[in-house]
């Protein structure tokens, strides 16, 4: 049997993330994640019983870029996915990177005690969660 290290999300996700309201234009979201250096900005929940929500950068790309929307006149409510899918900071990164792979994803909030602590990407899995690749 071998001893590899078990990696957990937590070990792995990114502190830096930013949380805005659904009422902000895209225009104010690109501004957000320039300043905060952030490739997604997550949704904040409306009230206790909501959901979090997600807004990449493709998803701007994709659904105001492309369509010739105005980014002063979008709202991120309007065009980001919610629910966002989230993991607990206490999974195998090994499971994150399926779970992605299976829902088709590329990052998503980590989320602890319903509030979100990080943002976790395959990025940060192979960067910072690869121990022993022999």
């Amino acid at each position: 049997m071998t001893g590899h290290k078990l990696v957990r999300v937590r070990d792995v996700m990114a502190n830096t993330y930013v949380v805005v309201d659904g009422l902000v234009t895209v225009d104010e979201g690109i501004r957000l994640a320039r300043e905060h250096v952030v490739k997604a900005l997550v949704v904040d929940k409306r009230h206790a019983d909501d959901e979090y929500g997600l807004v990449l950068m493709n998803d701007i790309a994709k659904k105001v870029l492309a369509q010739n929307r105005s980014a002063h006149r979008t709202n991120i409510y309007e065009i980001m996915t919610k629910p966002a899918l989230s993991v607990d900071p206490e999974m195998n990164v090994k499971y994150c990177a399926r779970l992605f792979e299976r829902f088709g994803i590329s990052r998503a909030p980590v989320v602890e005690n319903g509030q979100i602590i990080g943002m976790v990407s395959y990025n940060n899995i192979v960067i910072n969660g690869m121990v022993d690749i022999r």
